[in-house]
């Protein structure tokens, strides 16, 4: 885990309570992804790197987010600004997002197969899984050519392989054991 998302973390899960509070998942959601675009931009990245003070860069900032963020997300820049944080910015946006999905009881589901999956396919697919991970499942799907045939399936840290290569080691292991 990188420092960043530890001094992230607090920021995060500040901005969600009050998203929460004011029930604006959705705007604060915006608004940070917003702000992490400005803050990874390559001359903002610079500025960020120089000896300018927090105050400046604080202001700085603020006009260049200008309504895209309101208020209160100004003050959260700030806040960060004068405690030397703004490089953490992206990581908040990331953890508030994951935050967001977690008070939604949504995931976000990778599906690698073989071939291009047909409608029935991904339907049955998706109804399982929000039977045994209890959330609403959005589906990614691509196709992976290495993939003899099957699927590989991840939702966070739950990895279902059932490709072909994954049936064939996992008989493999059964027969040598």
């Amino acid at each position: 885990m990188s420092d960043l998302t530890t001094i992230a973390r607090p920021y995060a899960k500040a901005a969600f309570d009050f998203a929460v509070e004011k029930e604006q998942l959705d705007q604060w959601s915006q608004m940070l992804s917003f702000a992490a675009e400005v803050v990874q931009n390559a001359q903002m990245k610079e500025l960020l790197a120089s000896s300018m003070s927090a105050e400046k860069m604080a202001e700085i900032i603020v006009v260049v987010c200008g309504e895209q963020v309101d208020a209160h997300c100004q003050n959260l820049l700030k806040v960060m600004a004068e405690n030397g944080r703004l490089k953490a910015l992206p990581d908040v946006s990331e953890q508030f997002f994951a935050l967001k999905q977690e008070h939604e009881k949504k995931i976000d589901v990778e599906v690698y197969s073989a071939t291009e999956l047909s409608e029935e396919q991904l339907a049955n697919i998706g109804s399982k899984l929000e039977q045994r991970l209890a959330r609403k499942v959005k589906l990614n799907c691509s196709v992976d050519e290495t993939l003899l045939g099957g699927v590989i399936i991840r939702a966070g840290d739950l990895v279902i392989d059932d490709s072909a290569r994954g049936r064939l080691n996992r008989l493999s292991d059964a027969l040598q054991s």
